[in-house]
């Protein structure tokens, strides 16, 4: 009966263990350019299995700094830790892919060398997405954020008066070092956040020689030129609206200067159609052809090519990025928009109005002022 009584609790366990569901599965993905699956955790052993960057591999065990793992190949074996991203930070990326899958992109890059998407601006961030260099990139976002400290060392403090003064205040301490960050998507549609100095605008060369030691942030074609004599092969030559700014960090708008680059067919060149600077002026730049709904000229009805952007107004305060995610956000902005009508550049403005008051990086000369002023009022006139 003893021995009946066993094989029935036997038979019963054995039933309860079917009866148990089994744990979800669970998964890591490679961060890894490309990396080796191995047969065994040891000084020696052999290759099971090849993977790379954003490979999805079942977890079969773990071990101490090393996971055992699945391929959707089937091929199996131990890979580090370090190599591979957790179920939660692969889908930190692919929030950020659904959440900016519509946002407007302000710019194009291409990658300078390889380097990893961020799920946030931030070297200390959680990294997936290793990018090629040469990857095209779409650029929606901009943030900045202090440049962080290298361990051991310590901020410079400010230098002090040989022979202080009491009644002389300490001079301020100098600002933080700044780097920029920049929301963008490749080809993939991956999405996430790239250090700015990692990638550069997608500008041709011949436009690039004349950035006079200016970033470029963007280049876009207003239309094209037919020259039959020019040296490229294209005989259809874009002409361009590019923004720049400082080769600097941190700064509290996008680009301060705007020039349009119009094509001579004459001397077979780019020259410059138009030039603002001492600007604050904010990304997007928005293209399109469109006729003057002020103007009273036969080729005012006419479309053209037409430029639009927005620049920060003198009513508004200073624009000081989040501390935390580093986004900025200007306060009041004057819109501005021009077009293109042949190689002259004309700012579209209702008849009878002045152009709204503007904030400048650097202070304007009453002279500056005054001539601004009549090139203003010489423009109603036509």
């Amino acid at each position: 009966m003893a021995c009946i009584a066993g094989i029935s609790l036997a038979i019963a366990l054995s039933g309860c263990s079917k009866l148990r569901p089994k744990p979800p599965a669970q998964y890591v993905y490679v961060i890894a350019k490309q990396t080796f699956l191995r047969d065994r955790v040891a000084a020696v052993s052999n290759r099971t299995g090849t993977v790379e960057n954003g490979d999805k591999l079942q977890i079969l065990e773990h071990g101490r700094r090393f996971v055992k793992v699945q391929t959707a190949k089937g091929e199996q074996g131990w890979i580090d830790e370090k190599a591979v991203a957790t179920q939660e930070i692969f889908d930190q990326f692919e929030t950020l892919k659904q959440q900016h899958s519509k946002d407007p992109v302000v710019a194009s890059a291409v990658v300078r060398d390889e380097v990893y998407m961020h799920s946030k601006p931030g070297r200390d961030t959680d990294r997936f997405y290793r990018l090629a260099e040469g990857e095209k990139l779409k650029l929606m976002a901009r943030a900045t954020l202090p440049k962080p400290i290298p361990p051991g060392m310590r901020p410079a403090k400010p230098a002090t008066p040989a022979k202080a003064d009491a009644a002389t205040p300490p001079p301020p301490p100098e600002p933080p070092a700044m780097e920029d960050w920049w929301l963008v998507r490749d080809s993939k549609g991956d999405t996430g956040w790239l250090l700015s100095r990692m990638m550069d605008v997608d500008a041709p060369d011949s436009l690039t020689r004349y950035s006079e030691g200016q970033r470029m942030v963007g280049a876009y074609i207003l239309t094209t030129v037919h020259d039959p004599e020019a040296e490229q092969e294209n005989k259809d030559i874009p002409e361009y609206v590019t923004v720049l700014s400082p080769y600097k960090a941190g700064l509290p708008y996008d680009f301060d200067q705007v020039r349009v680059f119009t094509w001579n067919t004459k001397k077979h060149r780019y020259e410059t159609g138009h030039r603002e600077r001492n600007i604050e002026g904010y990304l997007p730049v928005e293209v399109k052809m469109a006729a003057d709904p002020y103007g009273k000229s036969p080729t005012a009805t006419t479309p053209a090519p037409t430029f639009s952007y927005r620049v920060l107004s003198d009513e508004a305060g200073p624009v000081i990025p989040d501390p935390i995610t580093g986004a900025i956000v200007p306060g009041k902005t004057v819109p501005k928009t021009y077009r293109l009508e042949g190689n002259l550049v004309r700012r579209v403005l209702p008849p009878g109005t002045q152009a709204p008051g503007e904030a400048h990086p650097e202070p304007v000369s009453e002279k500056k002022k005054a001539a601004k002023a009549a090139k203003a009022a010489k423009g109603k006139k036509h």
